[in-house]
């Protein structure tokens, strides 16, 4: 915690002082053309990998990157929540779901049911990535478990934008021109990004 008190002091001494006025007109509002659907893990950084400021991602975390479908959740789905706000109030252009290298939550669809004995929550919410885990099984039978890992975080990141079409609104403002999906996935050993190209089936990077 020391570390993180020392931040907010640097922060407000220095970097705040010389983006007062930015930070002044933050104040008043926010007018975000992206919204960003990523992984909570520690290690990915939107605004870093992307070279954003504050206010121009409307950021989502949760674990695993995932995306409820539509109705799926009765009660208390935040990200059926944020997507709403997003698209429908914020009015945003793009919407990018970002998966990662390591992931830990896809690592988590095959570990054995015995091992969330204490993290219930954590369980039935990795239910709804298990089709994934289906689908390597079905399409990619053979694999190491080393491309087992990438295939896997790959095809999350396809499924969610699936399920992210099953809302409504969302496909209506797809539909209209109005706007856009894109898959990312972030290697964080190397820096790289690679995007969907749905024309060609394959994730390639982002030069």
């Amino acid at each position: 915690m020391e570390k993180l008190y020392k931040g907010i002091y640097e922060f407000k001494e220095s970097h705040f002082k010389k983006e007062k006025d930015f930070f002044k007109r933050l104040s008043e509002g926010q007018t975000p053309e992206v919204l960003f659907i990523t992984c909570s893990d520690s290690r990915v950084d939107p605004n870093l990998v992307t070279q954003s400021k504050p206010g121009e991602l409307f950021i989502v975390r949760n674990v695993g990157n995932i995306i409820p479908p539509y109705d799926s959740i009765k009660d208390k789905n935040s990200v059926a929540a944020a997507i709403e706000f997003a698209v429908l109030g914020l009015k945003v252009k793009d919407i990018i779901v970002c998966g990662h290298s390591n992931c830990g939550a896809m690592q988590a669809l095959y570990k054995d049911d015995s091992e969330f004995a204490n993290m219930p929550h954590l369980k039935e919410w990795l239910k709804i990535a298990l089709p994934v885990k289906h689908v390597v099984a079905n399409f990619y039978p053979s694999i190491s478990p080393v491309s087992c890992q990438r295939i896997t975080e790959e095809e999350n990141i396809l499924m969610q934008l699936k399920n992210i079409q099953t809302y409504p609104f969302v496909a209506q403002a797809l539909e209209q021109g109005n706007l856009y999906l894109h898959g990312w996935y972030y290697d964080i050993g190397t820096g790289s990004i690679c995007a969907y190209n749905p024309n060609k089936d394959m994730f390639e990077e982002i030069a």
